[in-house]
């Protein structure tokens, strides 16, 4: 539950006015955040992006129903994960996973060499990462990339922490095993 001093407290209420202001605010905050998640849930940056807009339309839609019982980041994150998974139901029935690759490694002035072990090892991981079946690509993207709490967690993937833990510790280990495979 928020806490009175939250500043997302303010912002909820402006948004539950219909606060113009108070979306695009929203918005600055929080778009990086999802459209980083919906990333590396999709695989692809241009169908986060699109799907990011879906994420702040649905919020801004529903935000009436916002009943404080989580943070608002943990909210938005269960509506994103949730549009992603019906996205990936509507539009991919029965379709092997997309195997599209992404470059978002952040660097400090790396040299060339660096940076194209590093974009390697990049797409390596993304590679992997979509090979994860859902349940286990969110729970380890949740935690490693978001680094939400395993409480958190278990509220975006409405889950038990016992199964967040699980399912992050074996994606820990198809990834490990996956990456093998490509060395």
């Amino acid at each position: 539950m928020p806490l009175p001093d939250d500043p997302d407290v303010r912002l909820i209420e402006r948004l539950v006015a219909r606060d113009e202001q108070a979306f695009n605010a929203l918005v600055r905050t929080y778009e990086g955040r999802i459209v980083r998640l919906l990333t590396r849930m999709v695989g692809n940056e241009e169908e986060a992006r699109d799907l990011a807009q879906d994420v702040f339309v649905q919020v801004f839609k529903a935000i009436g129903s916002f009943r404080g019982d989580s943070k608002l980041s943990t909210w938005l994150y269960r509506i994103a994960v949730n549009t992603c998974l019906d996205y990936k139901k509507k539009s991919r029935p029965g379709q092997a996973e997309d195997e599209s690759v992404i470059d978002d490694l952040a660097s400090t002035e790396p040299s060339p060499e660096q940076r194209y072990q590093s974009k390697e090892i990049g797409q390596a991981i993304q590679l992997a990462l979509q090979k994860l079946p859902e349940s286990l690509r969110a729970a380890i993207v949740l935690k490693e990339i978001e680094d939400l709490s395993y409480e958190e967690i278990a509220e975006v993937l409405h889950t038990s922490i016992g199964t967040v833990k699980s399912r992050i510790s074996r994606a820990r280990e198809e990834l490990r095993l996956l990456l093998r495979k490509k060395v």
